[in-house]
């Protein structure tokens, strides 16, 4: 796969989320704290449930576990991508009485389902992509979370013309040309989730099994990197690639873009907002990513 970080450097915080009309850059302040992120394993998904999701509330089925944790903080805003992720202290054995015992409602309504990825983690994600502006309140074993759903950002990038068109509530707010994996390293095609933001990290092939002295290996500091598999792949700049962006393909699979452009994409992007990737020689992003639910 792509490059996956050893250490990841800055601690990113919260940007100006500006949604509506023109989106403009918002300052962005970081410390030096350092992280690390590790590769994330790939967890199956064995099953799948039934959920719904009405504007009513109803009181949901007495739990066969203990309060689990909810992903998605109560009072948060995420991208119409998020799906909800359900993690408990224990192995659940019944299934089917855990999803009766978990509730999902929105103010618009927005049927969908769940789906195992073991016996302690269940998601629920929409049919499609949730409602734009929509209010969920997830109840879950005496735990529980109400948070909001923002504007539609979705980011379209088409391996044919080497641009990233980025929408918001269906309008186009910027386009940016840029370069994929190349031949050998092609970006995996599919619907792809936001995940963190980094000002700046380390990229490092030897973590995913390439020395750094291999004619394919690096090791180098990137800036404005934002996660978009858990597999490796980011959004982030390149500033070396920037005449081949719009022309060539020249990554280990991440999407080059300039310094400018990265930086907007990561300033105006939030946690689970959406991007879908089209027309790569590279198969598809798997379900099992942790990043790619939608596939």
């Amino acid at each position: 796969m792509d490059e996956i970080p050893m250490h990841n450097e800055a601690n990113t915080q919260q940007s100006h989320w500006l949604r509506r009309g023109l989106l403009l850059s918002a300052a962005f302040a970081a410390t030096g704290a350092l992280v690390a992120v590790p590769a994330h394993a790939e967890p199956t998904l064995p099953g799948f449930g039934s959920g719904s999701s009405q504007p009513a509330v109803d009181q949901p089925a007495q739990a066969p576990f203990a309060p689990p944790n909810i992903n998605i903080a109560d009072g948060e805003t995420v991208g119409v991508a998020q799906p909800i992720i359900i993690t408990f202290k224990e192995p659940v054995e019944d299934r089917a009485a855990a999803e009766r015992a978990i509730k999902v409602t929105s103010s618009t309504n927005a049927p969908g389902h769940f789906y195992w990825t073991g016996t302690k983690q269940v998601r629920w994600k929409p049919t499609e992509f949730w409602p734009a502006n929509t209010d969920v309140t997830v109840v879950a074993g005496g735990t529980s979370s109400s948070f909001h759903i923002g504007d539609a950002f979705v980011a379209y990038v088409d391996d044919n013309t080497k641009t990233i068109s980025v929408t918001v509530n269906g309008e186009v707010v910027k386009e940016m040309p840029t370069s994929l994996g190349k031949p050998g390293y092609e970006t995996p095609n599919g619907t792809y989730i936001v995940g963190e933001r980094l000002e700046q990290m380390t990229m490092d092939s030897s973590t995913y099994g390439v020395p750094v002295t291999d004619p394919e290996g690096y090791k180098l500091e990137v800036e404005y990197a934002t996660r978009l598999s858990n597999s490796g792949i980011f959004l982030h700049a390149a500033p070396w690639s920037v005449g081949q962006q719009g022309y060539s393909n020249a990554s280990h699979g991440c999407l080059n873009v300039s310094t400018e452009n990265a930086k907007w994409f990561l300033e105006n992007s939030r946690r689970g907002d959406a991007v879908v990737v089209t027309n790569t020689q590279g198969g598809t992003l798997s379900a099992g990513d942790g990043l790619g639910d939608w596939n």
